[in-house]
């Protein structure tokens, strides 16, 4: 596919407006089998029996030294907007790939100098400029690549020239693309895959497209960061998209067996007031549930930041710390995110922690604003933790019943300037064995048990978990067969 520029396309508003509306997904596990599961994340509420003084909260993150990794420097960049990145580290070539989507042509930017930008505001531009008819603004789809993820380039390429000269563009016309490689795709013309809710496309490479196919049976608006992945537990791709619902943006569900065709979307999450909306939302599978990265629009403020959200079943939706960010804003005004942030599809796992690329943008969202790639960083299984609730209390928390299915049980926690203490229990709560103290930040290691004995008598029976936590956060464990590596 060469510079495709999609023109005449008019998506119908969906008007659902019903909360709690029967969504398929993932079953809840039955409260009389004990869990059987290779790793535990405590985000998941469904491993808890019992807390006390404990409380649910968000990880934090670390933005990198090396923002904002890139802006808007080529001639087809004019303006970066949301950037609505999507970012692989494609285990194939060892390379960071990213397909982002800038607006090429923009007649509010195009038409202004810096220096009347301080005297009109954006959307006072675009009026006038729809008055005479001349308000024009196109999105595109460019791709970069990076060794180390950090120092990117944009390859100069033929496949969409930009007047007559080589660049970085892929296309011109979708709004809101997401793109991924898929693994379960058994076909390799087909392993790249790009969805914005209006069509999809495939490809090889992910630089050569095939021609888009429209899917207007979606019914969305789309006006978003469209994203797409694929459930093994439906044995259907999941697409994520916008609706507006008596004013107010909402975030949308669809499903195909094929991803050419598609289930009119459906209302899924909404932000908590007009005022607090759910501007995007990326979802992915994340152990065994699903994670939602939710960008919070603000229109109070004029900003934008990241929350997080889990659900069981990827269609009914929990707040994780509702208002207090995952990837929140700079507080300095005219910071490279003081304005907006946009997680990117996906994060990045690696085996030292994760990697949350995000669109960053310096000024408000509805005004004059420069667009940036950056990086923020968590430890590993960081996402959210349980914590006392009153620190200068202990806490305490209690699981369900677990099938013990490892000769060790390994840890991820923060205990620095605190402790944790593990108790192996049986169902009816009797202490089985007693940990020794971690008193430090580790990552899936090894519990030391009091009693050489071990966890060996009890595998493949159900047990559970009893944990103290003093001044720490516990964010996952697992049982494991050997040593800490």
């Amino acid at each position: 596919m060469t510079c495709l520029r999609q023109t005449g396309l008019v998506i119908a508003v969906l008007t659902l407006g019903i909360f709690g509306i029967a969504l398929p997904g993932r079953a809840d596990d039955s409260a009389d089998r004990p869990w059987q599961r290779d790793k535990y994340v405590v985000l998941d509420r469904r491993l808890i029996e019992r807390t006390e003084n404990v409380r649910l909260a968000v990880g934090k993150v670390e933005k990198h030294s090396a923002n904002p990794l890139f802006g808007e420097d080529q001639p087809w960049e004019v303006r970066l907007d949301n950037v609505y990145a999507n970012v692989i580290r494609d285990e194939d070539d060892g390379l960071y790939k990213c397909w982002y989507s800038p607006f090429v042509i923009d007649a509010a930017v195009q038409t202004t100098t810096p220096e009347q930008r301080k005297r009109k505001t954006y959307s006072e531009v675009r009026r006038d400029l729809d008055k005479d008819k001349k308000w024009q603004r196109e999105m595109g789809v460019c791709y970069a690549t990076s060794q180390d993820g950090l120092h990117w380039d944009k390859p100069k390429m033929d496949v969409c020239p930009w007047n007559g000269q080589p660049s970085n563009l892929l296309f011109i016309g979708p709004h809101g693309t997401g793109v991924f490689k898929d693994s379960h795709e058994s076909d390799p013309s087909r392993r790249f895959k790009m969805f914005n809710a209006v069509e999809v496309g495939f490809s090889s490479d992910g630089i050569h497209w095939s021609p888009l196919t429209p899917c207007p049976e979606i019914h969305a608006v789309a006006d978003t960061h469209n994203n797409v992945f694929w459930s093994p537990e439906l044995g259907k791709y999941v697409g994520i998209t916008r609706n507006w619902v008596d004013g107010q943006r909402v975030v949308a569900r669809t499903e195909s067996e094929d991803f050419t065709k598609w289930t009119k979307a459906v209302e899924m999450f909404r932000g908590s007031s007009r005022q607090r909306q759910a501007y995007t939302m990326i979802v992915f599978p994340y152990a065994d549930a699903y994670l939602g990265l939710v960008m919070v629009f603000d229109t109070t403020t004029d900003r934008v930041s990241c929350e997080l959200a889990w659900s069981a079943d990827a269609a009914h939706w929990e707040r994780i710390d509702e208002g207090v960010p995952l990837i929140g804003n700079s507080e300095t005004p005219g910071d490279y995110d003081w304005g907006t942030v946009y997680a990117a599809a996906y994060p990045v796992f690696l085996k030292d922690g994760i990697r949350l690329y995000y669109g960053a943008g310096n000024g408000p969202h509805t005004n004059w604003r420069q667009g940036f790639l950056a990086l923020a960083t968590l430890r590993p299984d960081g996402f959210a933790g349980l914590r006392p609730q009153e620190a200068s209390r202990s806490g305490t928390v209690e699981t369900k019943p677990l099938v013990c299915n490892g000769k060790s049980l390994r840890v991820t926690a923060d205990a620095a300037g605190g402790q944790i203490l593990a108790e192996v229990c049986d169902v009816s709560g009797k202490r089985l064995l007693q940990g020794r103290a971690i008193q430090s930040n580790v990552s899936d290691a090894s519990v030391e048990w009091e009693s050489t004995e071990g966890l060996g008598p009890w595998i493949g029976k159900p047990v559970r978990l009893r944990v103290q936590l003093d001044n720490a956060t516990l964010y996952a464990f697992r049982f494991a067969d050997g040593d800490v590596d």
